[in-house]
């Protein structure tokens, strides 16, 4: 895989026309398809809602989203409607994120947040746009990073070096497991989840995780019985294999 951007795509005078043009070259070019292991991805037309490439072995989408700096706890994205209304949809796009650098013009971290760690609990509201706006009252959204447990951000590529292709596939289908259920569902387990990383021990109790029972309760104010929803989620987790039991309140994650 060659991190580096060709210089011969530089077409336009907008250093952004510029940038999408190398990202989406190089995608088109060097990614693969992380969920069947295809070693090439199809771009869709220009203009096309959320997807901007597809596998034609597996039909998997997905979009790409680019900047020089590292991503913080948001991400901006298109349209709030149509967002919430693709979460249930088969073909919902996963997050394809890329850092590059302008003076190597070349690819610094890529990662990808698989379709299944989006739910409706990461999609913000933007406020409407002015009135004075060209788009006056449209309304977009923000995808909510901080709030993606880390193994659902896979690194493709990371601080300029290429990771091991079977690493990044065996990360894929360790959550793949997530896809069975409902994004509604999926949203109290994902929280669950990064509340378990958010601990950073590979074993961990019970008790550490019903410490993060006031982040919950706030995250879910009308749910009044959160130790037992936390109850929940670990038996689930730990009948998928994403974490194991120890004994009796011990739990570990699956390496």
């Amino acid at each position: 895989m060659k991190l580096g951007f060709e210089e011969a795509q530089s077409a336009y005078t907008s250093s952004s026309q510029n940038a999408r043009a190398w990202t989406e070259a190089w995608v088109s070019a060097w990614a693969y398809c992380p969920h069947c292991g295809n070693g090439k991805v199809s771009q869709f037309p220009n203009n096309s809602p959320l997807a901007d490439f597809f596998c034609s072995s597996c039909n998997e989408e997905f979009e790409l989203k680019s900047q020089k700096g590292k991503f913080g706890a948001r991400v901006v994205d298109g349209a709030f409607k149509t967002k919430c209304e693709r979460l249930a949809a088969s073909n919902n796009p996963s997050l394809l994120l890329m850092n590059y650098d302008v003076k190597s013009l070349s690819v610094v971290n890529l990662f990808i947040v698989p379709k299944h760690f989006f739910v409706r609990e990461i999609i913000e509201e933007r406020k409407p746009l002015a009135a004075t706006a060209r788009r006056a009252g449209w309304i977009g959204s923000n995808i909510l990073l901080s709030r993606v447990p880390d193994s659902g951000k896979i690194h493709i590529v990371q601080n300029g070096i290429v990771r091991p292709k079977d690493l990044v596939l065996e990360e894929w289908q360790k959550t793949l497991f997530l896809r069975q259920e409902s994004p509604e569902t999926r949203g109290w387990l994902l929280d669950v989840m990064k509340c378990i990383e958010t601990l950073g021990r590979q074993e961990f109790t019970l008790n550490q995780v019903y410490a993060f029972e006031g982040h919950l309760s706030q995250l879910y104010p009308g749910n009044q019985n959160v130790r037992p929803k936390i109850r929940q989620q670990l038996q689930y987790l730990r009948d998928r294999g994403f974490v194991e039991f120890v004994s009796r309140g011990s739990y570990r994650l699956r390496s």
